[in-house]
């Protein structure tokens, strides 16, 4: 007896009603009521759900719910698992809420949308499941993130899971009626209408308005030991009390796009293929500015967890949450199935590039600039309607004939006994610190990966002056049109670190035929690679874009753009406005005939090319050093720098064997063939540094076949962080 009031103390709330048997308080949220049922350990999660209903003795679709753990933070949604195995006791307080709630997301061009989710689902399938009901193509290139605050770039701030984000919009709501309360629930939301306001109680009575769809607070978990069975909800929709009726589930699937009152919408009110100029005031203040890489590496730590769900990430109802595309790798980019998708990542680079994220030089600005202003002239222009279905068996007999008959190469492809060389006269320099030599003209041979130089062309028979591989090698361009530059620069991989070289050429047609001879060469192909003409062609193709005309007929009235929708601040501190006007104007006439797709496809192409494109950082600290560095993360190697930027190292996915986290230590563990690389991240989880490194290997993965199904199971296991 005395052992039985000990087990009351220790457990409230709960009391043996048999052997093996207890009681468990479950909290029925969309109905504000405080169940109890008796279930024994063994009991698995399947058979307490049809309990608890069944004892409700209430006739309606109980589908979408499921039993969430608020101070385990965890989903008990593995039917077949028993209490036992979760570790549930009678001291447990469980909620029975539906898995479907609304959150409101910024898309990568800052529109909003408003959508019911499925918030026990993992972020890589609400994304995926988000992206097809918007009619986005591969929604794995994409995840969701936080809104970070200015201050989180200052210093190295690791972010909770379980933090909420910064932007809680119901935490803005007035608690008052009224017009102000109107204005302030305007959520840019699908069909813009109003939300109206909350009916007042009868009688005098003070009623709370529960959430159209059952939410939970983020102290839920505090509220149910309190009498009143539930906390008092502020409603995120204004909702009569007395006639809302029950959620049911969704009709159509994980993700819904609804209005502002929660109710499903058929038709999307915004329009995903062609972006205002000019977003809301509040999604320009989302917009993260970071002036050094530094600051890129700290903006990083934003990326939420793709293997967990929203809600074990802190995400509640009515939270907002940013979409964006987290790799930039773009598949099977087609004109005329992904205008949405083409538009999205256009938009995502624009703001890169007005936020200074992306760096580029004054001559590749006046460019972006120009295809921007080209996109806006033409979003006024009815655009031209897609091809009939005939042209898509046209479009198909071709590529069956181009493949079968192959297309044209230069001689030395067709001569399998003979490499691929490339020589010419350049200027050579290895830059130092303390140094007065300047360029020196050399015969460069480029030979397979090798890159010898020779004082004239009639010494490569003899011993060359210096001879190198470029395999896993970085290039850089370094061109400015204006003053005839036409650099690039290398950072080859040496037995004592990076070795920086530079070279220049003389004209747009030899630097295009080096440029894209030593990008192969680096990712270890040869100019026999069927790839190395179209990429020559595409860098003419771009240098052509840059040079300008100087125009003496430029429209006036064209000079008054606003230039702050189109330029970097940067660019526009240090220049005039009328003479940046005039620049941008003489850029876009090289532009002036291409349609809206084919301008923002320029632009996207454009700043693929840029040194920092596709570059992830990341704070972290190595085994064996005390000092903190960056590692930068792209789609086919990593790279380590210093503090300031500097290239100390890289490794290309190629050489790696196996990649995982040691949990216990919050250590990244990645195996080469010849060398163990083993890092703590600074400023961010190591989950999210790993995740960048199998998501890359995963898109790597896919193959050419269009109609591949999308392994999700495959994205987990190698973004997991588990050594296999």
């Amino acid at each position: 007896m005395e052992g039985a009031n000990i087990y009351a103390i220790n457990i409230p709330d709960a009391r043996l009603t048999a052997k093996g048997a207890w009681d468990l308080s479950v909290h029925i949220t969309d109905l504000e009521i405080l169940k109890t049922i008796t279930v024994t350990g063994d009991m698995n999660i399947g058979g307490v759900m049809l309990r608890l209903v069944s004892d409700l003795a209430m006739t309606r679709d109980w589908s979408d719910h499921e039993l969430w753990w608020p101070e385990e933070n965890k989903w008990l949604n593995r039917s077949r698992s028993t209490l036992d195995q979760y570790g549930v006791t009678a001291a447990a307080k469980i909620c029975f809420t539906p898995k479907h709630k609304i959150i409101r997301v910024q898309l990568p061009d800052l529109q909003y949308i408003t959508v019911s989710v499925d918030m026990s689902s993992t972020v890589f399938k609400a994304v995926c499941d988000l992206c097809k009901s918007l009619g986005i193509r591969h929604g794995e290139e994409l995840s969701f993130c936080r809104h970070l605050p200015n201050q989180a770039l200052k210093k190295n701030t690791v972010i909770s899971p379980d933090l909420p984000p910064a932007v809680r919009l119901q935490d803005t709501l007035p608690r008052g009626g009224g017009a102000g309360l109107q204005q302030s629930r305007s959520m840019n939301s699908l069909d813009r209408r109003s939300l109206g306001t909350p009916t007042p109680p009868a009688n005098g009575v003070s009623y709370h308005t529960p959430s159209p769809h059952g939410t939970l607070s983020r102290n839920s978990h505090n509220t149910l030991s309190s009498s009143s069975g539930g906390e008092k909800w502020h409603p995120f929709y204004a909702q009569n009390p007395y006639t809302t009726p029950l959620y049911a589930a969704p009709e159509k699937g994980t993700v819904n796009i609804v209005d502002g009152n929660g109710q499903h919408e058929d038709v999307l009110d915004v329009d995903l293929a062609r972006s205002p100029q000019t977003p809301s005031r509040e999604a320009t203040d989302t917009l993260l500015r970071p002036r050094t890489r530094l600051e890129k590496a700290r903006q990083n730590a934003a990326w939420l967890d793709s293997s967990r769900s929203l809600y074990e990430q802190g995400i509640r109802e009515g939270d907002t949450v940013l979409l964006r595309f987290k790799f930039f790798t773009f598949y099977d980019l087609n004109a005329k199935f992904d205008v949405k998708r083409i538009n999205q990542i256009y938009e995502q680079a624009r703001w890169m590039l007005l936020a200074e994220e992306l760096d580029c030089t004054e001559e590749e600005m006046m460019l972006f600039a120009a295809l921007q202003y080209q996109v806006q002239l033409q979003s006024q222009v009815p655009q031209a309607v897609s091809q009939a279905p005939e042209d898509d068996i046209d479009a198909a007999l071709n590529d069956l004939q181009t493949t079968l008959e192959g297309v044209n190469s230069p001689t030395f492809y067709n001569d399998i006994m003979q490499v691929p060389v490339l020589s010419d006269y350049l200027q050579f320099l290895k830059p130092k610190k303390f140094t007065l030599r300047g360029f020196r003209p050399y015969f460069v041979v480029l030979r397979d990966t090798t890159l010898s130089l020779f004082k004239d062309e009639h010494d490569t028979q003899s011993e060359p002056s210096l001879e190198v591989n470029l395999r896993g090698c970085e290039v850089a361009p370094d061109v400015v049109l204006t003053n005839a530059k036409y650099g690039i620069k290398l950072q080859v991989p040496m037995a004592d670190g990076m070795q920086e070289m530079w070279l220049r050429c003389v004209s747009d047609a030899q630097y295009a035929k080096w440029m894209a001879a030593f990008k192969l060469a680096s990712k270890g192909k040869t100019m026999a690679d069927s790839s190395y003409q179209a990429e020559v062609q595409n860098l003419l193709s771009h240098l052509a874009l840059q040079h300008t005309s100087h125009r003496q007929d430029i429209d006036p009235v064209a000079l008054n753009v606003d230039l702050d929708q189109y330029v970097a601040p940067r660019f526009t501190k240090k220049n005039r406005n009328h003479k940046l006007s005039g620049r941008v104007m003489d850029a876009h006439s090289n532009v002036r005939n291409l349609t809206a797709t084919e301008a923002k496809l320029q632009l996207i192409n454009a700043c693929q090319r840029l040194p920092d494109y596709a570059k992830h950082y990341f704070v972290v600290q190595f085994a064996g050093s005390r000092k903190e560095e960056l590692l930068a993360v792209t789609p086919n190697q990593l790279i380590r720098l210093d503090i300031n930027g500097r290239m100390l190292k890289t490794w290309p996915y190629k050489r790696m064997r196996d990649w995982h986290v040691n949990w216990y230590k919050k250590l990244v563990v990645v195996e080469f063939d010849d060398e163990v690389v083993e890092f703590w991240p600074v400023g961010a989880d190591a989950k999210n540094v790993h995740e960048f490194i199998g998501g890359y290997i995963f898109l790597a993965t896919r193959a050419e076949d269009k109609n591949q199904t999308l392994d999700e199971a495959e994205f987990h296991k190698l973004t997991g962080g588990w050594k296999a």
